[in-house]
């Protein structure tokens, strides 16, 4: 499963962002710290179920609309200095280990300084809080690279030594790949073998760009003054309100609204018996979808997982004409792959002993076999004949 985490400094909205995402029960206050253990559960990213296309009735939907489960942790908050141990800096970067991708929430009011504390609206830029958080990740990479540098620096003396194979053996508990780190050092051009000090930090920086992607969130910008607006819309920041979501959530649960997340509206359900403070807040929250085209936060959830980690949803199936699997279920499977994957690499996806006998596919949007080189698209609907090993 892809895991996302949520990162940035404290009392930013994390946990009411994870707790709209998910509608797990955790704690929220408006001080810092809130979060003193890693949150895990489950969100949904939203694409479009084929059922609708094929003209066959589906359980798994909901109107068409599919939810691919995720994880998501919701870490605590990060303060300056936190690669030096300062706060809870190094539990909260170990929670990053199993990442895919992080979620960085930024204050987009600007209500809250460097270390989560209560200010005025709009005293405090948030494109600070942007560099800060990118900052530290760097510098705790360059502080687990400095450590061991001097003995892998030995080790390339020897003939055939991999220095790239060696910094990914390194990093490999938090995901680092040989590709990572071979895209890392081209990227900046530096000769490893004789990089001193600020070479090495430049390579961790982008090291962990590349390795750990990030997807910047402008939450509570449902009270964000416009000078905060205009600085973070020169970064490429999602806008949300994570409580407007929570609302949102909580009313559908509760069958006073209609609303799927993700959706630009929501309607009242006859016979809801919403108070006026109740309904004046829902209005709020229909303003900022208006404006924004959502409250954010599923559209964050789905850029993070189709853009940022470029993936597609695949719908493996048994029989290609009834679209089911063993048990007669429609669709009841969706996977998300890498863009570029092949029917292969889908059977090894749902068992590795059906991709060891992987013989052929079908496509049963056209009933046609298809190639094991041919690459997927989203929204594939794929027969996996195999030999099982």
């Amino acid at each position: 499963m892809i895991t996302l985490a949520i990162a940035g400094k404290p009392n930013c909205g994390k946990s009411t962002f994870f707790r709209a995402a998910t509608l797990a029960k955790v704690e929220i206050a408006n001080y810092p710290f809130t979060t003193i253990d890693a949150n895990h559960g489950v969100a949904y990213v939203r694409t479009a179920c084929p059922c609708q296309e094929m003209h066959v009735p589906c359980e798994n939907c909901q109107d068409g609309v599919r939810f691919v489960p995720i994880g998501l942790i919701d870490v605590a908050g990060l303060v300056p200095e936190a690669h030096m141990g300062r706060g809870l800096g190094n539990q909260f970067l170990d929670n990053l280990r199993q990442a895919d991708a992080i979620l960085q929430i930024v204050d987009a009011s600007g209500a809250t300084d460097a270390e989560g504390n209560p200010v005025d609206i709009g005293s405090r830029d948030p494109v600070k809080d942007i560099e800060f958080l990118q900052y530290e990740m760097s510098m705790w990479m360059y502080g687990i690279l400095s450590r061991n540098w001097a003995k892998i620096v030995r080790q390339a003396q020897a003939k055939d030594f991999s220095l790239v194979g060696a910094i990914a053996d390194l990093f490999a508990g938090l995901g680092v790949t040989f590709e990572h780190v071979r895209d890392a050092d081209e990227a900046t051009g530096v000769d490893l073998r004789t990089a001193g000090e600020e070479d090495l930090i430049r390579f961790c920086r982008e090291l962990m760009t590349i390795s750990k992607p990030m997807l910047i969130i402008g939450n509570k910008a449902d009270q964000a003054p416009k000078e905060c607006f205009d600085r973070l819309r020169e970064h490429d920041v999602i806008f949300a309100s994570a409580a407007g979501e929570l609302a949102l959530r909580m009313a559908a649960e509760g069958k006073f609204i209609t609303y799927l997340p993700g959706d630009r509206g929501f309607s009242e359900n006859p016979g809801a018996a919403l108070s006026a403070a109740q309904r004046a807040g829902l209005a709020k929250v229909a303003d900022f979808i208006r404006t924004f085209g959502g409250t954010g936060v599923q559209q964050a959830l789905d850029a993070a997982v189709f853009n940022l980690l470029d993936r597609i949803v695949v719908f493996p199936v048994e029989d290609e004409h009834k679209l089911t699997d063993g048990k007669g279920r429609v669709l009841p499977d969706a996977f998300l792959m890498k863009r570029g994957s092949t029917p292969r690499d889908l059977a090894y996806q749902v068992h590795t002993d059906i991709g060891e006998g992987f013989l052929y596919a079908i496509d049963a949007k056209t009933g046609m076999r298809v190639k094991d080189t041919l690459e997927l698209k989203n929204g594939d609907i794929i027969k996996i004949v195999s030999v099982r090993k």
